[in-house]
């Protein structure tokens, strides 16, 4: 009998689109996501980042979702039973006019929308007030959890 152990492999791209790449650590984002997802009951497999205007994400919005407006984030989820797995698309266009009409740091909001779309991996969605309520709870945990990880 032949036992293999493997390695973990940390899977997580970032890529950019008429964009420059914010400043990330992609370590730092990788451990904490894990720590997100397994903290409701799954494990990170994939999940690959497209940072875009909102010109990208209005037409991703199109296309895909059949949408006609701008918005921050984009998950397509290829989650399967507990293996979380997606690509996310934001327009860090729209997260720096979030931030500035709530007056927190970009970085504060591009973590809540980074978060945002693994939570939707995780089976957490927002269409309704209600289900808006819990990713709004589940968003300011990941913060708190970012902070906790890395802050103090």
């Amino acid at each position: 009998m032949r036992i293999y152990f493997f390695e973990k492999v940390k899977m997580i791209d970032f890529q950019v689109g008429n964009v420059d790449m914010p400043a990330l650590d992609a370590d730092k984002v990788w451990t904490w996501l894990c720590a997100v997802a397994a903290s409701h009951g799954y494990q990170l497999s994939k999940v690959s980042y497209r940072f875009c205007n909102d010109e990208e994400i209005l037409e991703a919005n199109r296309q895909f979702v059949g949408h006609d407006y701008y918005t921050d984030i984009i998950t397509f989820d290829y989650t399967r039973g507990d293996c979380a797995a997606g690509d996310i698309l934001i327009s860090l266009d729209t997260v720096a006019s979030n931030a500035s009409g709530m007056g927190i740091p970009f970085a504060t909001e591009l973590r809540r929308v980074i978060a945002h779309g693994v939570l939707h991996l995780c089976g957490i969605n927002d269409k309704s007030p209600e289900e808006r309520a819990v990713m709004e709870k589940a968003e300011n945990d990941a913060l708190a959890l970012w902070n906790s990880m890395f802050e103090n």
